[in-house]
């Protein structure tokens, strides 16, 4: 059997490998080792890319120690050149400037006015129709987006599976859903009402609140809540 060292990641098991590991129990399940080596992507000569990993990690003492790391000190690595070393700065820099977004910055949607102020201009020219969910949290900011269907001239069709799977993995605590019509005229047709019953039923089974169904025609929109059709 080779020695340890001398394997390349395609030379571990499957169950062993970094991508592998990701697909099957979600990124939050790895080891700082695991990352790096996502990061790096490739070894060197005669090191893997876990074991040149492993070697980071030593030679800095841990992830805190990495985090003040320049981009010389990252390359003193044996086999970490300018183009590793630059990835692993990357990386850092988006955990940063994650980090330094203040939930401050998050829309909140007091209306349905706000909601055509986010999305008219975006959506009022498109010739096909474009479902949308805003996932809110419990002060109703803006925690996510999802374009759920691009649908014909005049019609979209959704099903709740497909709606409410991304709010679910975003722990949101309702949703407002907002489609236009490429008419101009935002008056809701009878699929319109149908489906947002249909989705407020199945938002009601799981626990989460469909706030609105807002349609957006040109410069004119029109809520269902307002109207009282759902």
């Amino acid at each position: 059997m080779r020695d340890r060292s001398q394997l390349f990641v395609r030379d571990f098991p499957l169950e062993e490998r970094p991508r592998e590991r990701l697909l099957k129990y979600g990124v939050e399940q790895l080891s700082n080792v695991e990352l790096f080596a996502l990061i790096l992507r490739t070894g060197a000569s005669g090191v893997s890319v876990i074991d040149m990993s492993e070697q980071l990690l030593a030679k800095f003492g841990g992830l805190r120690q990495i985090l003040d790391a320049d981009l010389n000190e990252l390359m003193s690595l044996p086999g970490v050149g300018f183009t590793k070393a630059a990835q692993i700065q990357a990386a850092i820099e988006l955990g940063r400037r994650t980090a330094r977004t203040s939930r401050q910055d998050l829309v909140v949607i007091r209306s349905p006015q706000d909601v055509s102020n986010l999305l008219m201009d975006r959506l009022r020219f498109l010739t096909k129709e474009h479902f949308i969910t805003l996932h809110l949290d419990t002060k109703n900011q803006i925690i996510g987006e999802d374009t759920v269907s691009i649908g014909s001239l005049n019609a979209s069709i959704v099903h709740p599976r497909e709606i409410f799977k991304p709010v679910l993995k975003r722990s949101a605590a309702s949703i407002i859903c907002v489609h236009n019509h490429p008419s101009g005229d935002p008056t809701p047709s009878r699929e319109d009402i149908d489906v947002t019953a249909r989705l407020v039923e199945a938002g009601r089974i799981l626990g989460i609140d469909v706030l609105d169904h807002i349609i957006l025609g040109d410069q004119r929109f029109i809520s269902l809540k307002e109207k009282g059709l759902m």
